[in-house]
């Protein structure tokens, strides 16, 4: 998983979708787990 200042390179990828948990906003890829991520 990658921590990131801006996730709008992973969101873009092909099936990401962003979710917001615990004050914190992450990245999730089933497709490709590579582009995980978390912001903040």
């Amino acid at each position: 998983m990658k921590v990131r200042a801006s996730l709008r390179s992973l969101a873009q990828k092909d099936g990401s979708i962003v979710v917001r948990r615990r004050g914190r906003v992450f990245v999730i890829n089933k497709k490709n787990p590579r582009w995980k991520g978390r912001q903040g």
